[in-house]
């Protein structure tokens, strides 16, 4: 039986499972009198050990069993968490992860945790038993097919072994498998049913049988049986042998509370969402048909495919939507480390963690987000000497936040730590040449700008955490190619907050239809605030750049015709789109209004030389392309 196609679920099972030690770990060091997380360390362990044995992983199943022989230890004897137990922990725990991912590509020669199996051995010592004995690591089996008999025995010389797994076990046709090689070690195996090849396919729910030959007693055949983990029940000869109340191993699940999800490879949902994004694009061509035909039958069909189309789009967004704590998850550990190795104090809170995002857009937040993070934790939160100093708590605070706005998400990273030096970025940036020279302040606006230079950086050495220069630059690149904006707040000896508003999927999007010239441009409605007349508002100039004065607010102009180079007049009274993103606004002068429609959005790597305004491009229903402008290329 060939288990490489179960190496991708192993693969998303072992990272969901070792995503919870990270958080595990760190509730213990934050409360070690509290043995609660060590259970949660050693069942988590425990599954990715089962898992790796199934596989056939070696070295992984023997560094999760010294863990989780540690582990085991420790729950037993109700010990106190140590910071050198703990930096012990966190190194097996990423030495799994490691061993993880080499195994699944192929690669576990490279896997070397040699010094991390003696720590692990040598804390078990000190904690009161000797290391692991020499035969338990020689029984742990290594998965082989199971070869037919040589001599095909009568059915009825060997017993009936009936099992069943359990619902919720994962890779369940490797651990069928393992069953059938834990039970050849008892006597001969054979009429397997269903087949071996069929624990292979889709179906195949858990329940088999297999007949033993051999002199091993019944309690002997299930202990064997049992030992492969994941089973619910076993009939030797007809007599049924449930666990034990008690017995180790997950609760059994009542078939009226079994989980309706399964996993679903995104490429399949990457190809439906291409699908549907081209039917959105026909549904465009036959309304423009229909109503151009004006026969009340094509209407009647344009109208129900159009609903259904619509229905089909939003299940399947509804689909592909993700809460953010997948990606948030990965932080806490990585904040801990870095205020480690800064000397630094840092309590990180994460807030908003049910909030959905598309899997797309989520998928390219870790980046940005990183960047943030280190750099919060590097210049943004003080030391505890110095916090002290200023009467602060010598424990700063990071917080990572996700909210909805309209149809938005805002994420954002926000620390009490010691504020941007505005005086010492101006004196860099005009050192640099970067602003004016005569400026004697940046807002938060041009503060953004300046530090969202590649290579711009205040540190006064580089370091394994920051100097390069290529932290908010990259937050600022990559959070602008999804469609999004990114605003900084900062008040010297308070904080400093990174707000990065994103739509909340990417693929089809609702969106106006501005004309300038003979050409058609989309903007996205998530960022249109309202529209005016231009010619009817007044306009003033305020810091050099043409503006009007909407409810006591200034909103400058840039107008689209000029920007893009379009010649001839433009009509005297012309349309002003109002665009918002957080707290800045921006009025685009456009020469007409042709109304809304939602938009497949096809990103594109745009010319060298190309105005840095367009975030795509989209097909309309005549089958003409047209470009999506970015808002925050504008605003």
């Amino acid at each position: 039986m060939d288990l490489s196609q179960y190496a991708e679920l192993f693969l998303a099972e072992s990272r969901e499972h070792l995503s919870a030690c990270n958080q595990l770990l760190l509730d213990w060091e934050k409360s070690p009198a509290n043995l609660a997380p060590v259970g949660g360390l050693f069942r988590a362990v425990h599954t990715v050990k089962g898992m790796a044995a199934t596989m056939g992983y070696a070295r992984v199943t023997d560094l999760a069993h010294r863990a989780e022989n540690l582990l085991d230890l420790l729950r037993r004897g109700g010990r106190t968490a140590t910071d050198e137990l703990l930096q012990l922990l966190f190194r097996a725990r990423d030495a799994l992860e490691q061993a993880v991912e080499l195994s699944v590509v192929g690669r576990e020669e490279e896997i070397d945790v040699a010094e991390v199996i003696a720590d692990l051995e040598g804390a078990a010592t000190q904690l009161g038993r000797g290391g692991v004995a020499a035969g338990d690591i020689d029984a742990r089996p290594t998965l082989v097919a199971v070869p037919a008999p040589a001599v095909e025995t009568p059915v009825a010389a060997g017993r009936l072994v009936q099992v069943t797994l359990r619902a919720e076990a994962p890779i369940k046709g490797g651990r069928a498998l393992l069953v059938t090689k834990k039970a050849q070690a008892l006597g001969p195996v054979y009429a397997v049913t269903p087949p071996e090849s069929a624990f292979e396919a889709d179906e195949f729910d858990g329940r088999f049988s297999f007949r033993i030959g051999g002199a091993a007693g019944a309690e002997e055949i299930e202990r064997a049986v049992r030992a492969a983990g994941d089973v619910e029940r076993v009939t030797v000869g007809g007599e049924e042998r449930r666990a034990a109340p008690g017995a180790a191993g997950p609760p059994t699940v009542p078939p009226e509370t079994k989980s309706r999800h399964i996993r679903v490879d995104l490429g399949r949902l990457d190809g439906l969402m291409d699908l549907i994004g081209e039917l959105v694009t026909v549904r465009g061509r036959l309304n423009e048909l229909a109503a151009s035909a004006r026969d009340p039958a094509i209407d009647d069909v344009a109208i129900q495919v159009s609903r259904l189309s619509r229905e089909l789009q939003d299940e399947i967004i509804q689909a592909r939507m993700t809460p953010v704590w997948q990606v948030f998850d990965r932080f806490p550990r990585l904040v801990r480390d870095l205020a480690r190795e800064l000397g630094k104090q840092v309590a990180f809170r994460v807030e908003g963690k049910e909030i959905e995002l598309d899997r797309a857009i989520l998928d390219e937040l870790g980046d940005p987000l990183l960047h943030l993070l280190r750099n919060a934790v590097d210049h943004g939160v003080e030391s505890p000497a110095e916090r002290r100093r200023r009467g602060k708590k010598p424990e700063a605070e990071i917080v990572l936040a996700a909210v909805r706005e309209r149809a938005s998400v805002a994420i954002s990273v926000r620390d009490d730590g010691r504020g941007i030096d505005r005086k010492r970025i101006l004196e860099r940036a005009q050192r640099d040449g970067i602003v004016d020279p005569h400026a004697e302040a940046l807002s938060d606006d041009q503060l953004l700008r300046v530090l969202a230079r590649p290579g711009f950086s205040t540190a006064d050495a580089v370091t394994s955490v920051s100097g390069r220069g290529v932290g908010i630059d990259v937050a600022v690149t990559r959070i602008r190619a999804l469609g999004g904006s990114i605003d900084v707040r900062s008040e010297e000896g308070k904080g400093t907050t990174f707000v990065m508003r994103l739509p909340v999927t990417l693929a089809i999007v609702r969106a106006l239809i501005a004309g300038v010239g003979t050409e058609r441009y989309a903007l996205p409605l998530t960022y249109v605030a309202e529209t005016v007349e231009f010619g009817v508002q007044a306009t003033t100039i305020v810091e050099g750049r043409e503006a009007i004065v909407l409810r006591d607010r200034v909103v400058p102009l840039v107008h689209l015709r000029r920007l893009l180079g379009v010649s001839g007049d433009a009509p005297t009274r012309c349309p002003i789109i109002v665009l918002e993103m957080g707290e800045r606004r921006s009025g685009v002068v456009v020469d007409g209004m042709l109304g809304q429609q939602e938009i497949v959005v096809k990103g594109f790597d745009a010319p060298q030389g190309t105005l840095p305004v367009f975030s795509g491009a989209t097909i309309m229903g005549d089958g003409v392309p047209t470009l999506i402008l970015d808002a925050g290329g504008l605003v």
